[in-house]
């Protein structure tokens, strides 16, 4: 069990879902549909959360034109914040719905940063999870809470949970691990549910138990085209090995085929490079798979193996020509884009937003900088990137405002607290949001500098008063003088 505390899951949703029918909101059993094709796959998106740190336990955006390069969105800053339950999130998925008209993104409701054990996350955590939902994939819904394993027994958390359509049913198949007491065992199992709007679910089932005492958190199942290798279904669990097993019905009998451990890869059972948190993709237009595992054990972060064919573990190979990001990349998912998503989510996220300096008019040497979370005006700031902010359109008032990202502290904005300014990571609240948005207008001292008007408290404006940045009404020259800055590359 001690393993299970350097972790956290994450898993993905079959992006490469294709199916024409249309989502039931009933519990009725539907016939299986043929698959029915959208339009042609052009990128990738992944969500994905970047580890402990206050900002971390939040949803993140990469894309990747060739499924092994990839770029951080929204500058490497968080692009939705949970502001409900434990108030952060783990091993976000994201999901589209066959007719491709609705998303939902599902996650783990923990956040470690909070002080919370991993002893209490796992026995005395929450049972439900995360969900927003969007129909464009740029706009989502606030999140909700939906509570999948408040009817197990005994039950002491909701981890790392999935989903998948199943035409089967006609709907959708949600999955997690939870960790309680069966058979006198108590330890992870992954559980499931159904459900046809992500609002309500059947009761949860028993889904994967590996027997003896071998708990099981990570697992996560593919869809495959043409069911190449012989299945329709794959599925990659973190069990001691990573276990690769196959079948053609999600809700059926599973076939084992073997594990990664000719690769030297295990889930610690076998030694070797110890990782978790197994995330399918497939290649767009071409029948290749890609499995991101993480390897936590080391730190390095994801490495991809790749296979033609899933119908036997002896044909993944490691990859050695892929690209993180700048971003620590932890228990993910990945969508598969069609180029009007793609479009849709790059206008939305992919604008690079150039970093800048903010220069202290009366004191022309002097540049706003973060010193443990303190915000003043200093001479040759270091390191450099303490002075180095992005600014961002207002995260209250939109694009009329602005805010001040920090570029060495992504999700952390500048903020006025009791009139003081501080560094601090965005908490998803609209105090934060106001305290953190300001107007950009004239210069009070030289129309040809600027300086910012609070958002929350117009009549003041930001300046350096002892070299330390506060939030003062301005009512002389020398006010006037310290609320007056030049913003520069």
């Amino acid at each position: 069990m001690s393993r299970i505390r350097h972790r956290l899951l994450h898993t993905r949703l079959g992006a490469t879902l294709a199916a024409a029918c249309l989502l039931f909101t009933s519990w009725s059993v539907a016939a299986p549909e043929p698959a029915a094709a959208l339009d042609p796959f052009t990128g990738y998106l992944m969500a994905h959360f970047t580890g402990e740190s206050a900002t971390g336990e939040q949803i993140y955006l990469a894309h990747s034109t060739d499924g092994l390069r990839w770029t951080d969105l929204n500058n490497g800053s968080p692009v939705l914040l949970s502001t409900v339950g434990t108030r952060g999130v783990r091993d976000p998925v994201l999901l589209r719905s066959p007719a491709g008209d609705r998303y939902w993104i599902i996650a783990t409701d923990l956040r470690i940063a909070s002080g919370t054990s991993w002893n209490d996350a796992a026995n005395r955590g929450s049972t439900s999870i995360v969900v927003w939902e969007s129909t464009d994939l740029v706009n989502w819904s606030a999140p909700r809470l939906l509570n999948v394993a408040g009817g197990i027994a005994g039950a002491g958390n909701a981890w790392a949970p999935e989903a998948i359509y199943n035409p089967a049913t006609g709907d959708y198949v949600i999955y997690w691990a939870t960790n309680s007491a069966r058979d006198g065992v108590t330890k992870h199992r992954i559980w499931y549910v159904r459900t046809s709007d992500f609002r309500t679910v059947t009761a949860p089932q028993l889904y994967l138990d590996r027997g003896t005492g071998q708990g099981i958190i990570d697992t996560q199942i593919i869809e495959v085209p043409g069911s190449v290798g012989g299945y329709r279904y794959y599925r990659a669990s973190a069990d001691g090995h990573i276990t690769i097993e196959a079948s053609n019905s999600i809700l059926g009998s599973w076939t084992m085929l073997g594990n990664l451990s000719h690769l030297g890869i295990s889930n610690g059972t076998g030694g070797g490079n110890v990782v978790e948190g197994p995330m399918w993709a497939q290649f767009n237009g071409r029948n290749e798979w890609v499995l991101w595992l993480d390897q936590y054990a080391t730190g390095r972060g994801y490495l991809p193996v790749t296979s033609t064919n899933l119908g036997a573990t002896q044909n993944f190979r490691t990859r050695s020509d892929f690209n993180m990001g700048g971003t620590r990349k932890r228990h993910g998912s990945i969508l598969n884009l069609t180029a009007a998503e793609q479009s849709r989510v790059l206008d939305r996220w992919g604008s690079t937003v150039p970093v800048n300096r903010i220069q202290s008019y009366n004191h022309q040497d002097r540049y706003v900088r973060h010193a443990n979370f303190d915000v003043r005006i200093d001479v040759n700031p270091s390191p450099a990137q303490d002075a180095q902010f992005r600014l961002v359109p207002g995260l209250a008032g939109g694009s009329a405002h602005v805010s001040f990202a920090s570029v060495n502290y992504p999700g952390y904005f500048l903020r006025h607290y009791g009139y003081d300014f501080v560094l601090a990571a965005n908490d998803g609240t609209t105090t934060f949001a106001a305290d953190a948005s300001f107007r950009r207008v004239a210069g009070l001292a030289d129309p040809s500098w600027t300086s910012f008007q609070s958002y929350n408290f117009p009549d003041r404006y930001i300046r350096h008063y002892g070299y330390l940045l506060r939030l003062d009404p301005i009512t002389n020259a020398q006010g006037r003088s310290d609320a007056t800055f030049r913003v520069t590359s």
